[in-house]
């Protein structure tokens, strides 16, 4: 018969709750300080890498959509924030749930073989969340038995103390129910200790690892104009900025964390249908005259009127110039370019011939990049999506054959043609201008972009009236965003405001709505102002 009071299932979670906590809060700093893996991460990051591209793209799909519905920040910043919660809180579930059903096997065992079950749950958790840091590699940069050692360790001494603390609660001859409680709140405070600790420490060593990889070198930005500056038409208040500060640029990739690779450990590696392997340092390739370009990316998960673009001044060496010096066979036809985090796309040599503009970037703003933009190298393609430009990169291999990139497998557009499309950033309510006709008129403004291919028209409509012509700014290149202008005269009521763009061809915005997936949102930008 089962003594009255033998812990079970909800026992089981409530222990399990409060030895997991500190788990992940002892694998936190162990990360930071050591480069010990961080296994929630890693488990999360394999999970979106074996996931049906339906699933990805429905998640990516709902997260956007109620950052953007919430108004909750920055979508990139909130995005990421995201998807690391749902990878601790992945994690801590099964950790718990695993936990429960110990405890629930163990109250029907009497409490027998505590010990023996407790390091197999140890085992059969470990064992397997162990192969899996140990391929996707993401967050670990000791060496590969350190990383296995450490994770065996920290799962088998997580079980033991699951039966441990079965057996401390457990009805014992001479225990009391007092006793037991004493021993839950006792193991609560260590929990909260260990937790909060650890969690300090690791936030810490993230900071004082984060000042030491900023760079003492000033901005570009900071010490000179932009190449429009004389423009006469001034950007409405509240348009967002022409150029984008580098803490302010997206960051959407396939990874928890972005890889953080040393300089000195790195190169190039160039493969397959070449005369001999290569390897380039960044040292190397920074010897080739730099190019410099103003540029506007965009991810293909932004939607219309969405925040994940951006425009900064990229710096690096045409890949064409790049490519002279490779000595390629005459069959070679394309680039697989494989990034540090698993990513990878295909580039057509054709393409790279036709265009000067594609680059292979090591700079922003005149800095080098920054671990969570890529650093130590990242490619541009004038005209496509981000999703089909690899980060972090560290192989191009040469071949006779195109093949589907990492998106394009998960279902995604094959080409990624970034749209024309055009925002409505402001109506300045607050910066109301007095005309020579004494009209009080209201300044309107946003962006506009379509790609490599300019913008040669941007048009506003005040709810169904006539398309009126707005003020254009000249751009920073020719490869970004341009800055449109309307001062409305002013009229009392609620109004709706609608805006369209024709590329640098004349070729006029797409006005049928559609989402992001799987080839770019397309549609009108609106906003409703009672004035």
């Amino acid at each position: 018969m089962r003594p009255a009071g033998s812990p079970g299932l909800i026992t089981g979670l409530a222990v399990g709750a409060l030895l997991t906590a500190p788990l992940i809060a002892v694998y936190y700093p162990a990360w930071k300080l050591a480069g010990l893996p961080f296994v929630p991460f890693d488990v999360f990051d394999f999970m979106t890498r074996t996931l049906p591209g339906s699933v990805l793209t429905f998640g990516i799909d709902v997260m956007v959509g109620i950052i953007r519905a919430l108004h909750i920040g920055p979508t990139s910043a909130v995005a990421k924030l995201a998807e690391q919660s749902l990878a601790l809180a992945g994690f801590f579930f099964t950790a718990v749930v695993g936990s429960a059903i110990l405890f629930a096997i163990l109250r029907a065992l009497h409490g027998r073989y505590a010990w023996l079950l407790g390091l197999a749950l140890g085992a059969v958790l470990g064992i397997p969340i162990l192969i899996i840091s140990l391929h996707i590699g993401q967050t670990a940069s000791t060496p590969a038995a350190f990383s296995a050692l450490w994770i065996s360790i920290t799962f088998l001494l997580w079980g033991l103390g699951l039966a441990l603390c079965y057996r401390r609660i457990a009805p014992q001859p001479v225990a009391t129910m007092l006793d037991r409680r004493r021993f839950l709140i006792r193991l609560g405070s260590a929990t909260a200790v260990v937790t909060v600790s650890g969690a300090v420490v690791g936030a810490l060593t993230e900071r004082m690892r984060q000042r030491m990889l900023a760079t003492t070198s000033p901005r570009w930005s900071a010490n000179h104009l932009l190449p429009n500056a004389s423009d006469p038409v001034h950007p409405a208040p509240g348009t967002r900025r022409e150029f984008t500060p580098l803490e302010n640029h997206y960051r959407i990739d396939i990874n928890t964390n972005p890889p953080v690779i040393n300089e000195k450990n790195w190169s190039l590696k160039i493969t397959g249908l070449v005369d001999q392997p290569l390897s380039f340092t960044l040292d190397d390739l920074r010897r080739y005259e730099p190019v410099h370009q103003f540029i506007t990316l965009s991810c293909i998960s932004n939607p219309v009127g969405g925040d994940l673009i951006g425009t900064t001044r990229w710096t690096g060496v045409p890949l064409r110039r790049f490519l002279a010096d490779l000595h390629l066979k005459p069959n070679a036809s394309h680039l697989k370019i494989r990034s540090a985090d698993g990513f990878f796309e295909i580039v057509p040599i054709q393409d790279i011939n036709a265009d000067e503009r594609i680059m292979l970037t090591y700079a922003w703003d005149g800095v080098p990049l920054t671990s969570e933009h890529g650093f130590p190298l990242r490619i541009y393609i004038p005209d496509i999506h981000g999703m089909k430009q690899p980060k972090w990169i560290e192989s191009i291999e040469v071949t006779d054959h195109w093949e589907a990139g990492y998106w394009v497998v998960r279902g995604w557009d094959k080409t990624a043609r970034m749209k024309a499309t055009s925002v409505i950033d402001t109506i300045s309510m607050d910066m109301t201008i007095i005309d020579a006709n004494h009209r009080t008129l209201i300044p309107i403004g946003g962006i506009a972009h379509a790609g490599a291919r300019g913008i040669s028209k941007v048009e506003i409509r005040v709810d169904n009236g006539a398309w009126q012509t707005a003020k254009l700014r000249s751009p920073l290149s020719a490869l970004t965003w341009v800055i449109w202008r309307y001062d409305w005269p002013f009229q009392a009521g609620t109004h709706t405001f609608t805006v369209r763009c024709y590329d640098g061809a004349g070729s006029p915005q797409i006005e049928t709505p559609a989402p992001p997936h799987p080839s770019g949102a397309s549609g009108l930008n609106t906003k409703t102002e009672m004035l």
